[in-house]
Parts: C-alpha cells; structure tokens; sequence
C-alpha cells in the first residue's frame, strides 16, 4: 500500500480548484483520481456561455473554464491518474482504485477530498407509466450526444422538468434543427436560473407548462407521442386536464442527486435534504480528514460557486495535514422557515476564517422577503430580498468574532421573514 498526503476523488471543476488551492497552501503529496479519459468533468461537454463571470470576471463556455483549471494543475505538476475508478473508501482514508495500468491498488491517505459531482435523476424513479422505447434521454446524456459526439437524438421533442440542463438543451436541439414543443414541469415554479428561462425557452418561443408532468408514454419500438397533464397541489395528476404531443423524443430533467456512494461506505453522514455530506466550516465530513466540496456536497447552479467552495476544500485540507484534527465547540446552523438546507450544517467559531459564506436554498418561491440570521432570540443579520427561488442558491456571511464573543450560543438559525 503507497502512501499519499493527499487523495483528490473526481477531476472535474471541483477536484482540480481543490488540487490547485491544496497544492499552493503546501501540500506537496497530491495525487488526482478521475474516472474519464480527460479532466474537465461535465464542463467539457457545456459548450454554451455563461461560465466565468464571477471567477475570471469574463464569459466563458465549459471547456474553456475547465481549461484555465488544468492548466493551473499542469503547470503546479500535480498528478493525476485518470482511466482510474475508485471503489472504496474506508474510514481509516484507505482508498482502493483500480485502472488498467496498476491494476487494483491502494493508497492510504492523509487526508482526502470528495469531489464526484453528480448524476441526473433517471426515469425508473419518476414512476412514469407507459413501455421502454427508444427516444428517452435524460437531458444531459443528450447534451453529450449532441455536443461531444456530433449525433441528434431526435426532431420533435418534449422535455420534462426545468432545471438548467434542461432549459439548455430546449436552446440547443432548436439551434440544431429540432422542433421543441414543451417544456413541463411538475413544480408550480422551475427549477433552473430565471436568466435560463429567459434565454433559453422565452427568446426561442418554447412554451413553459408549470403544475404539469407526464403521465403516458406512447410507442414501442419508438417514441410516437407523451400525455401531460396538470396536477393539483398534492402533485397528482387532475382528471380531464390531458393533453397529447406527438413527439419522437422525450429529455427528462429531473434533478441532480449528488453521487455519494462512496461517502456512504467510508461512514459520511449524509443529509437527507441535499443528499450530500453533512460538513463544518472546514467542508470537512464526520469523518475526520475527508472533505467534500462541489456537486456531491449539494447541487449548485453556478460553477464559479463550486470553484469558490473547492477551493476553501483545498485550504482546510491541507490545513489538516498541517495541524492535524482540532475541532472544538459546535455551533449547530438550523434550517428555519422557508429554507430548505444550508452549507455548513454546524462550525466551530475558533476555527472560521474572518467572515464565513453559508449557502442555502429556499423551499418555495418569495417575494419581498428578508433572510434573517438569529440565535438566542437575537437577530445578526436581516438581509432584505426582492424575490428568493428555489432554482437559485442564496448566501450570507457569519462573522467570527459575533460567535467568539457569545459562548452560550449553540444554534444560529437562518430563516426567511415574508410579508404578510
């Protein structure tokens, strides 16, 4: 078994901001571990604009971004296997891989850093009725075949769900020729970036059905056609609200799950909300010296924010390597009314940076409202709103010194204050 200071698990946007921030904060002993044949993640097949704004203050598309990052790896000469599937992870940070140039081996690390990203939700759990033909795709498989691999899925298409993947792809199978006839979506909201909506389904004329979703798949060889129909506020389908589309195609865009199973078997506790790793201030897990950051600690919809959090990721962890485990009081952060989750779920005050970035995402959409921070009954911070969306991720800072000089508090919740 070969030793490694540090194990990074995925080598997309998230594994290689962390490997970089790692490596400049003096962890010498890197190692990079990626599944593909090419670092990039799901970057490389993003080829619209849109990335970069906050990060390099410029728009880039997917590949570009990813590019800057490896080329930041490259030239810290950083190494990476790829071609390499991690099986296991234990909780002593034994992670075992195997690729076919060593073979099936191990590496016992120093400390190691989550960053698998995620996976789209598949049709088995959408309980759609109807065969299994040809024709349905979830969202971002399509984006590969018509990105990376040159090929059409199909000419008229129907596209349930509204998240960002979605809303994309409605932008791309018009430009590539396809007919895109609806978009449903099972939420009385979406659930991508409003400018998405804008860009992608308004300025293409694509017509945006909210409380609706897909309750028959016609065809057995092929696609020939899908049933929407309205639902009620209890998600369930409204009897003589069906309509029928003929179509040869149906995207699915569903909703991302973050891809942890090999957090599960090395004892990660998991959040029931996000689906992610529960992490402190450090985005260190419940097992000491693993980490996690990006789409497998829970679903962004801006990868200059994943690039932001793995690099904090990045910087803990080498922290570790340097000081070793040193944790202290914890201060739980709860989830009040309106907000569904936040990152990190509890932190420790002696161990905060200055000021501390927690994310969060609300449960419903509101307007006029104000997040609001309190503990104790004492308010910290009312920050007001114009409207809050589940699609879109929130943020607000915690102060150091406000934890350090109120030893009594053990819970800071965050919650939403609505206009009447």
């Amino acid at each position: 078994m070969k030793h490694c200071d540090l194990v990074i698990i995925g080598g997309g946007p998230a594994g290689l901001a962390a490997a970089a921030a790692a490596r400049e904060a003096g962890v010498e002993d890197i190692l990079l571990l990626e599944r593909d044949t090419e670092l990039g993640g799901i970057l490389n097949q993003c080829i619209h604009s849109g990335f970069g704004l906050h990060t390099f203050q410029e728009e880039l598309t997917g590949p570009e971004y990813a590019q800057r990052y490896i080329q930041k790896v490259r030239e810290l000469a950083i190494p990476c296997l790829l071609d390499t599937m991690v099986l296991e992870i234990s909780p002593e940070r034994v992670v075992t891989a195997v690729n076919t140039r060593e073979g099936l081996f191990q590496l016992q690390a120093g400390a190691v850093i989550l960053a698998m990203g995620c996976r789209e939700r598949a049709r088995g759990s959408l309980n759609i009725p109807g065969f299994r033909p040809a024709g349905i795709y979830s969202a971002g498989t399509a984006q590969r075949l018509v990105n990376m691999e040159g090929f059409l899925p199909g000419k008229e298409v129907v596209i349930l769900g509204s998240g960002d993947i979605g809303l994309i792809m409605a932008r791309r199978m018009t430009l590539e020729g396809a007919h895109v006839q609806v978009v449903a979506e099972l939420m009385p909201y979406s659930g991508g970036l409003k400018r998405n909506i804008v860009q992608c389904l308004d300025d293409f004329d694509i017509p945006l059905k909210l409380s609706h979703t897909v309750v028959d798949i016609q065809g057995r060889e092929r696609v020939t056609g899908v049933t929407l129909a309205q639902v009620d506020e209890n998600r369930r389908p409204i009897p003589g609200t069906e309509e029928h589309y003929d179509c040869d195609t149906l995207l699915l865009s569903c909703g991302l799950i973050p891809e942890n199973e090999l957090s599960r078997g090395a004892g990660v506790e998991i959040s029931p909300v996000t689906n992610g790793p529960v992490v402190d201030e450090s985005l260190e897990t419940s097992v000491p010296g693993v980490f996690a950051c990006g789409n497998v600690l829970h679903v962004h919809d801006l990868v200059d924010f994943v690039s932001q959090e793995a690099e904090q990721a990045g910087r803990r962890a080498a922290r570790f390597l340097q000081k070793g485990e040193e944790r202290g009081r914890t201060v739980q952060l709860v989830a009040g009314k309106g907000v569904r989750y936040t990152v990190p779920a509890r932190v420790d005050p002696r161990r905060m940076d200055k000021e501390l970035t927690v994310r969060f995402r609300v449960d419903n959409v509101y307007k006029n409202a104000a997040v609001v921070v309190s503990a104790e009954g004492e308010i910290l911070r009312r920050k007001k709103k114009l409207i809050l969306t589940p699609g879109e991720m929130e943020e607000i800072r915690l102060r150091r010194e406000e934890l350090l000089e109120h030893p009594e508090w053990e819970k800071i919740e965050i919650s939403l204050e609505v206009a009447p």
